[in-house]
């Protein structure tokens, strides 16, 4: 058995949703490239994402819905009767060339994911793609066109695994899990995200008819308030719970460098995350998710790969790494500060941890 293994393709490279939405980098290319620059990704470690054929997506997402996402791909433009009602060609969710086969093959990773951690062939698997945790059955929603994680979890389920736990720790709430296992008692889903953000749900007292879990953290969420957190709430959930496999939704955007959140964790919390669950899970699946920054997308998700996989993260960037990272573009924004050019690991952002988060961990503990 492999610890670690990790999917990525070739359609992520050279695909962008267009130059003025946030997803104009190229954010999963950006960190194969630093991992694989640092010597953190050794082809025998790497697999290629088949591509979920329309079939699979009907397993939650209606066929009238994959059937209307392959047309707009194919035919490159929507009737307003389809936006409407399956929210494509919207400024969140445009048409764009691979707006099928993209998130298609996320979702072919995730389910291959599935296979590898539960026939026993790798203990974790980082399918870097997926984490597109907004899709609803029938429409797309917040920059994701098909729900990766839903499917994927729903496939671990059909190869025998009799309870999963969902953990998200994206800057906005995973509200197309949440609901799509609403009332679940093979699935347990945990939500840590900011609060009075995008797409305003997730609160304290949304409990997803028991299966759900939801913290939503103030602006500022620091490295120190991460910890407890996890130390308090994360950790003692999913233990409880006892799954077969974990499945952490590892978005980037919490960092205090995204333009889409007002958090402020370094990516050291990711790291610290990946490396505790991976020590109690049985299996681990770990995905992509938000992330609008290509320097502190790159540079956390490499070094979230290098944590599953065990490997140890260097204190500065190689020669190599360093020129990879100059060399990305932004078209929003300008250049990165120069940290962002010489290290992969944060300085930690540590600082008080709030009443605030403090009485919600108490609330959420009540239920354990």
């Amino acid at each position: 058995m492999q610890r670690a293994l990790f999917i990525g393709s070739e359609i992520y490279r050279g695909s962008r949703y267009g130059i003025r939405h946030p997803l104009s980098i190229e954010r999963v290319p950006a960190a194969i490239d630093l991992a694989r620059a640092l010597g953190l990704l050794p082809s025998a470690l790497y697999r290629t994402s088949p591509r979920a054929r329309a079939a699979a997506l009907t397993a939650f997402h209606t066929p009238a819905y994959v059937a209307a996402l392959e047309a707009a791909e194919r035919e490159g433009a929507v009737s307003p009767e389809i936006r409407e009602r399956h929210g494509l060609g919207t400024l969140s969710n445009p048409v764009f060339p691979e707006m099928f086969r993209r998130p298609a093959t996320a979702v072919g990773g995730g389910l291959l994911a599935a296979e590898l951690v539960m026939s026993g062939q790798a203990r974790a698997v980082h399918n870097l793609g997926g984490g597109t945790h907004h899709a609803f059955a029938d429409r797309a929603s917040g920059f994701c066109f098909l729900n990766e994680p839903v499917l994927t979890i729903l496939h671990l389920l059909r190869l025998g695994a009799r309870r999963v736990v969902y953990v998200d720790i994206d800057a906005h709430h995973g509200d197309g899990v949440e609901y799509a296992f609403h009332g679940s008692e093979q699935v347990r889903t945990i939500s840590v995200h900011e609060d009075r953000r995008w797409p305003f749900t997730g609160a304290v007292a949304d409990d997803g008819d028991g299966a759900a879990f939801n913290l939503p953290v103030p602006r500022g969420f620091n490295d120190s308030e991460f910890a407890l957190v996890l130390e308090r709430l994360i950790l003692p959930a999913v233990g409880r719970f006892e799954p077969d496999v974990v499945f952490l939704q590892c978005g980037s955007d919490a960092l205090t460098e995204d333009p889409l959140s007002r958090l402020a964790l370094s990516n050291n919390s990711h790291f610290r995350a990946v490396s505790a669950l991976f020590d109690l899970a049985p299996r681990l699946i770990v995905s992509g998710g938000g992330g609008y920054n290509p320097w502190t997308v790159a540079r956390c998700w490499a070094g979230v790969w290098g944590t599953l996989s065990g490997q140890e993260l260097p204190d500065q960037l190689t020669e190599g790494a360093a020129r990879h990272l100059a060399g990305l573009t932004w078209a929003r924004k300008g250049r990165p500060s120069p940290e962002l050019l010489t290290s992969l690991r944060d300085a930690p952002r540590e600082g008080p941890v709030r009443d605030e988060i403090r009485g919600a961990i108490g609330i959420l503990r009540q239920r354990l």
